[in-house]
């Protein structure tokens, strides 16, 4: 590797670092209705404006051991976790990617998909703005030359994706308050399946559902078995769909080789079964399949 090369690599980790500082204030004021463009940044805690060598990436928060300046108290680890996260996924996005219309659109959505994770992770909400630019993302980028990623670029196939992502979330949004009178999931959840299904198409909707699921069930079940949470409370499900998204982005075409055609037949065939068992009985472990199947 010249010279030249190490500079750039390093200048694009440099610029992952600063849009994560920039996602830090979105996950931050998205959820407060505030400004994201405007206005200096402080500390949640003492609301103390941060001084700009207190707020270089990754730098600062090791430089001060984790506490604010002034009020001395901890400054979450998310920060930094948000950061190193942008910083590695532009890097890596660079190295992999030598397209370049490629690499700023993956970065651009690796960015977005961040604040998805982080705020629906804290505060059990997406932001339209989000899920919209994503929306609108997945569909520009059926104009754009050929990007050799494992993006459908077929405007049918890439429409189709998006409403089938929506009707999948809606479809379990509407018959489990009309049979369970109460909210499953939210229309959030539905708007990000929309664009999922824009970027990758309709042969997606089925993986990342069941994945999502899977993921969703492994993590939450220890807590609601040690009784720490009920189906009553409140569990995102965008991390699990972003996560089972990124498995997708990933390995999609070794799926869709072997079991592509199959999957959906499968999908489909749990979720009726788990449907029809969690109106008909009200045992924990199938209600929380229904939910999320």
């Amino acid at each position: 590797m010249n010279d030249s090369i190490f500079i750039f690599l390093v200048f694009i980790f440099l610029i992952g670092l600063c849009f994560g500082s920039f996602a830090n204030v979105c996950i931050y004021r998205l959820p407060k209705s505030k400004q994201t463009l405007t206005g200096r940044s402080y500390c949640p805690k003492c609301k103390k404006k941060i001084k700009w060598f207190d707020n270089i990436p990754v730098l600062s928060y090791f430089l001060l051991n984790g506490k604010c300046r002034s009020c001395k108290k901890k400054i979450s680890s998310q920060y930094l976790i948000v950061e190193l996260i942008t910083g590695l996924g532009f890097l890596l996005i660079f190295l992999n990617y030598h397209n370049h219309l490629a690499s700023i659109l993956l970065s651009i959505l690796l960015l977005m998909y961040v604040m998805i994770f982080f705020i629906d992770l804290k505060h059990f909400i997406i932001p339209d703005s989000l899920n919209f630019g994503i929306i609108i993302l997945a569909f520009a980028k059926n104009f754009l030359p050929n990007l050799n990623l494992v993006f459908t670029q077929n405007m049918i196939h890439s429409v189709i994706g998006g409403i089938a992502g929506y009707l999948s979330i809606w479809i379990i949004i509407y018959l489990y308050k009309a049979f369970k009178k109460i909210e499953g999931m939210g229309l959030g959840d539905a708007k990000l399946m929309a664009g999922i299904g824009l970027l990758f198409g309709w042969q997606s909707i089925p993986f990342v559902l069941f994945v999502a699921a899977v993921l969703g069930l492994l993590l939450v079940m220890p807590s609601l078995v040690e009784k720490k949470k009920t189906l009553k409370s409140e569990i995102p499900f965008g991390p699990y769909i972003i996560t089972a998204g990124l498995i997708y982005f990933l390995f999609g075409n070794i799926f869709l080789i072997h079991h592509g055609e199959f999957s959906f037949f499968i999908t489909i065939f749990l979720s009726v079964i788990f449907f029809i068992l969690s109106i008909k009985k009200n045992d924990l472990f199938i209600n929380f399949l229904a939910i999320f199947f």
